[in-house]
């Protein structure tokens, strides 16, 4: 069994994220969790409004939690702890090497993408709003450079296009610690050797920003199909907002209009709003997307039916 430090909140999807699993795993599986290290401070609130699930897990099981604004605040407490490696899921900021440098078999990051492809902080969001046929973990020995590390293992799923950004953290959470536990014995042992990531095929996606889910008149000039990805990917932060008429919503699902011999749909310019009194939608570039349900401003989540009934466009 391994002295492990744990780096992280394991909120690998923005908004969405609500259990640790990795760290539960390890304590499970007999692991000795000497410490566990987040990046936001205790007791502050997220952009979810949430207190982070992993202090209370620490908490339950004793182990200590360290906040620090910089992490060279706490490398000689982290030292003296005597760790045999470290494990980091969705730590949020770079890891400086003097830190690295305390563990012999360095620091494990679970990574929520097949790296090279999508380095950077939304490897999930990025392969949804991408339409990737595929997606996965990588297990990376952690270096300097943000998920440049070699990588010690793999594993792939197919996306079929309508994953929610829920589900997909979850089974991608899943699967890193499955295969962490599964491969941290011959990491100990020296037995399994990290193996160099690809150097022509990287690709880094910026983080997110509060406006990237805006969908203004001339938003909708665009095809169905990259909104309907805009609507799973940015689901609870920063979601995507629009006004019909003169109400501001947060479409929380929709899908795309496909028109059947009895059910057609009439086509118009991109941005007008389709309202037959049972089903609500909005014309884009090529297609109509069908909203499902919606947050109207200072409101609870409601389906269209719901919103038609009681709003007037």
């Amino acid at each position: 069994m391994a002295r492990i430090i744990f780096f992280g909140n394991e909120r690998i999807a923005t908004g969405v994220t609500t259990t640790v699993p990795t760290l539960q795993a390890l304590i499970t599986a007999g692991h000795t969790i000497l410490a566990v290290v987040v990046a936001q401070e205790i007791g502050a609130k997220s952009r979810s409004n949430r207190e982070l699930e992993i202090i209370g897990v620490a908490a339950a099981h004793n182990i200590n939690i360290y906040s620090p604004s910089k992490l060279s605040e706490i490398k000689d407490d982290l030292a003296a702890l005597q760790p045999d490696i470290g494990v980091l899921v969705a730590y949020g900021k770079l890891v400086p090497q003097s830190v690295i440098d305390i563990f012999p078999r360095g620091i494990i990051n679970i990574h929520p993408s097949l790296l090279p492809a999508h380095r950077g902080s939304i490897p999930l969001e990025a392969a949804m709003l991408a339409g990737d046929a595929q997606t996965g973990v990588s297990l990376m020995q952690l270096v300097r450079e943000m998920d440049a590390g070699p990588t010690y293992a793999q594993a792939a799923i197919e996306l079929g296009g309508t994953e929610t950004k829920q589900q997909l953290a979850d089974t991608l959470l899943k699967m890193g610690g499955d295969m962490l536990l599964r491969v941290l014995p011959s990491v100990l042992n020296g037995s399994l050797v990290a193996t160099p990531q690809p150097t022509g095929e990287v690709l880094y996606d910026p983080r997110l920003e509060k406006t990237a889910g805006l969908i203004d008149a001339n938003g909708w000039h665009r095809p169905a199909v990259e909104i309907e990805r805009m609507v799973r990917a940015l689901a609870g932060w920063p979601r995507v907002r629009t006004a019909l008429g003169n109400y501001n919503i947060i479409i929380t699902k929709a899908h795309i209009a496909v028109p059947t011999e009895d059910d057609s749909y009439p086509e118009a310019v991109a941005g007008t709003i389709f309202n037959d009194g049972k089903t609500l939608g909005v014309h884009t570039q090529d297609n109509l997307l069908i909203i499902d349900s919606l947050i109207p401003a200072g409101k609870k989540e409601m389906s269209a039916q719901a919103f038609l009934a009681g709003y007037s466009l």
